[in-house]
């Protein structure tokens, strides 16, 4: 593995846990009224761009990244329209 690619599973991994405390947090509580509609609608919608290019680019880091912080965005954008 060269040297960049680690670090694109480090960048891959940390941006991608980063969601885990905010879904939690809203999965528990319910609550979700500090968080933006539209904010959490344009993240995703740019996260599944970033899906398809690391698929179209055979890119693991980003194909992995961004296919688990599209569940935890959409988690927490499923919540945010449901408990409004």
């Amino acid at each position: 593995m060269e040297t960049i690619e680690i670090f694109g599973y480090l960048a891959a991994v940390l941006t991608t846990l980063s969601f885990v405390p905010q879904a939690v947090k809203t999965i528990r509580t319910k609550n979700t009224q500090g968080i933006s509609l539209i904010m959490y609608l344009s993240f995703s919608i740019g996260v599944f761009c970033w899906l398809i290019y690391g698929i179209a680019h055979s890119n693991l880091p980003i194909i992995l990244a961004n296919g688990i912080t599209l569940l935890f965005a959409l988690i927490i954008l499923y919540y945010k329209i449901q408990y409004k």
